[in-house]
């Protein structure tokens, strides 16, 4: 246990990882989501990817008890579960695209990935269509894939509901329902192979204490009326990270 630890208060650049998931903390619990939009990004300036994606999913389940007990009564459980039973089936095509990548490359797909999402937010594009089963599922395949490559586990469903036309408030609690499923999926594939080691387990409890006292922070935030705020808020931090963490710098 001590080696471990002194392992992880070796970790480059540890403090800015704690800095930038507390950061991530408060705007996740006001809006329930942007952890590893925020995070990912600045992550990659110092960790190898397999790492990153292991951290923010495992951070993310240790921090899930502090937001899951009202998204679930809030969450159309339905529709977030055929989400999660379509990324449960792609997680591992994404996983085995990151192990055959290059991190340069990766760092570029996160950067790509995450400024287009932000991009088609910020300009205001607004999902209008019915939703079918397949589309639903389309959906979720698309955030499996995402999410195993890079650890960005939300940007696909994120997009779908943040552009729609849902309540704030069910926008929140079905993107806080399904990050946390995709998170177990994740983690469950990455045990499977083992490709987890003690140190990423030991720096993702590390950084699961800021993270959850900040989103409990950004969770008593929270206000249904201040819908606006929250989201240009989100979108500013956002890219904040998108652009600090993209590989020019480094």
């Amino acid at each position: 246990m001590p080696e471990a630890l002194i392992q992880v208060w070796a970790t480059p650049g540890l403090i800015w990882l704690i800095l930038t998931i507390s950061v991530a903390g408060i705007v996740r619990g006001f809006t329930g989501f942007g952890t590893a939009l925020i995070f990912v990004p600045v992550a990659g300036i110092y960790l190898p990817p397999a790492v990153v994606i292991g951290v923010i999913t495992l951070t993310g389940i240790a921090s899930t008890g502090a937001l899951l007990p009202r998204a679930w009564g809030q969450a159309d459980r339905r529709e977030v579960g055929l989400l999660a039973l379509a990324a449960l089936v792609t997680v591992p095509l994404g996983l085995w695209i990151m192990a055959s990548l290059d991190t340069g490359v990766v760092r570029w797909i996160v950067a790509a990935i995450a400024g287009l999402t932000l991009a088609a937010l910020v300009s205001g594009w607004r999902f209008s269509g019915y939703v079918t089963r397949p589309r639903l599922l389309g959906i979720g395949a698309m955030a499996g894939v995402i999410g195993g490559l890079t650890g960005l586990t939300g940007p696909a469903v994120i997009l779908f509901y943040l552009a729609g036309q849902a309540a704030v408030q069910t926008v929140r609690a079905n993107t806080i329902l399904f990050l946390a499923a995709l998170d177990v999926v994740i983690v469950c594939n990455l045990l499977w192979s083992g490709s987890i080691a003690w140190d990423t387990v030991f720096l993702a409890l590390t950084l699961a204490v800021p993270y959850f006292v900040t989103t409990l922070i950004g969770q008593a935030l929270f206000d249904p009326h201040h819908e606006r705020i929250y989201r240009w808020t989100a979108y500013g931090v956002i890219a904040l990270a998108v652009i600090s963490g993209l590989p020019i710098w480094s």
